[in-house]
């Protein structure tokens, strides 16, 4: 077992993010109501009238993994759905029709799809979205939600995490198990948690794990933070860079290198 020492947490600092809009291209296309899809950096959030119909992000399971993973529905039946139309949004309405879920369980899975994916695709990005106009998405038989609603769960979301524990680095890196003794006092593990700890195994991420189990990446991120904060977990440290090959200056190879010339010039 890693065994590693956690260094206490920095100080708390206000979240700036929470008097600001997270995207104010995503602010501007609500108030057009527009219809389309805006790519960003971690994840695509599609737009129907100005409202957020669906979202994908490859840090959160999608539907598919929700509807699945715990037996709510057989995972032949959602493939044959899918096979059938052009995305999961309208093989979920495909379900939904055929009645081979219940009306309730799929839009709860549906919303917690889209609220899932929604934190990560609003995360701070280095690269600007990018929106394209389409016909495609429409207000369906599936919730929709406005934007200003996903931007409000989304900074509610980031302050939990900074409340749980202020550093985000677990959140992406490779988690390992950590000496409870090393850092703040341990903590019972709820049942919840042990799931996740469990699947440390110095390679998975937070959001691999949340794949493994079925459940929301964001839910799993809560759990993660409150396990490296009770001293259980912690993210793996990064390997250290090797440093650059000294110059060559053996005079043996400087000669090689004039007889080279010499003999290609000939």
């Amino acid at each position: 077992m890693t065994v590693v020492q956690i260094p206490p947490p920095p100080l708390p600092v206000r979240d700036k993010s929470a008097t600001r809009a997270l995207s104010p291209m995503l602010t501007r296309l609500a108030e057009e109501r527009a219809t389309g899809v805006l790519v960003r950096e971690h994840g695509t959030l599609y737009l129907a009238e100005g409202r957020v119909v669906h979202a994908e992000s490859p840090f959160a399971p999608g539907l598919d993994v929700l509807l699945t993973a715990h037996g709510t529905l057989a995972a032949t039946a959602w493939q044959r759905a899918a096979d059938r139309t052009a995305g999961p949004l309208h093989a979920a309405e495909l379900l939904l029709a055929s009645g081979l879920l219940p009306a309730g369980a799929l839009e709860l899975c549906h919303l917690d799809a889209l609220y899932d994916a929604g934190y990560f695709a609003l995360a701070p990005s280095s690269a600007p979205g990018r929106f394209r106009y389409d016909s495609g998405p429409r207000l369906g038989p599936l919730p929709s939600v406005p934007v200003v609603a996903l931007e409000r769960e989304t900074l509610r979301r980031r302050l939990l995490l900074h409340r749980l524990w202020p550093d985000p680095a677990a959140d992406s890196a490779p988690l390992i198990r950590a000496d409870p003794a090393a850092g703040p006092a341990a903590a019972p593990v709820a049942p919840r948690q042990r799931a996740v700890l469990d699947r440390v195994d110095g390679v998975r991420t937070a959001t691999q794990i949340a794949r493994n189990l079925g459940r929301q990446a964001f839910h799993t991120l809560v759990d993660v933070r409150r396990l490296v904060a009770a001293g259980h977990v912690a993210p793996r440290p990064a390997a250290p860079v090797p440093p650059p090959p000294p110059p060559v200056t053996d005079p043996d190879i400087a000669l090689l290198k004039r007889l080279r010339d010499a003999l290609e010039a000939l």
